[in-house]
């Protein structure tokens, strides 16, 4: 009988391997979703307000198999200096924040971690007004990132059930916003 070579299983973006905030290792598929929202954030940005946004989405959506995960990152001006610890200590202080969050990354340029890597390769455009923010910080004296790379703290990618990346959203797109909104309700009928 012929010997069938193994094939190793594909690499999902739902398998890439990160760490929680505390440390720990593990991967988006031990997360208790079907659909997941992966949100770059930082604790001194002018959008930080959307900590309590997103909270009261994951509260609304989560018995429906939604998830937030929230991935620190100190890639624009140094916006989340914290540690780990003081991150978590922040995000429950400040806005009671449930849901998961994972320890600090980089999500633009050469080192950004294999995560973004994968939710940019597989989406490289940006729902919302991802232009009018960028001129936005220009005018500020910012110097921005080139697409498809991230552009700045609290860009939003929506994972559907399947594992496949289904949206992704500006920075300035509030948790709110009824775009974003119809896009979690489609994922999560999908």
């Amino acid at each position: 009988m012929p010997c069938r070579a193994q094939v190793a299983p594909s690499v999902t973006i739902k398998n890439i391997p990160v760490s929680d905030i505390t440390g720990n290792s593990t991967s988006l598929n031990e997360v208790d979703a079907d659909v997941i929202l992966v949100v770059n954030v930082a604790s001194k940005c002018g959008l930080t307000p959307q900590y309590e946004g997103l909270e009261a989405l994951y509260r609304e959506y989560k018995d429906r198999g939604f998830a937030i995960c929230g991935f620190p990152a100190n890639d624009f001006l140094g916006q989340e200096p914290g540690t780990n610890e003081e991150i978590a200590e922040f995000c429950s202080t400040n806005f009671d924040v449930t849901f998961p969050l994972f320890s600090k990354i980089v999500v633009t340029g050469d080192d950004k971690h294999e995560l973004y890597r994968e939710l940019i390769a597989a989406r490289p455009e940006t729902a919302g007004a991802v232009q009018q923010h960028r001129e936005r910080l220009e005018g500020f004296g910012i110097a921005t990132t080139q697409a498809p790379e991230v552009l700045w703290n609290f860009e939003k990618f929506l994972i559907g059930r399947d594992g496949s990346v289904v949206g992704r959203f500006s920075p300035n797109m509030t948790p709110e916003d009824p775009e974003l909104r119809s896009a979690i309700d489609a994922a999560l009928a999908g």
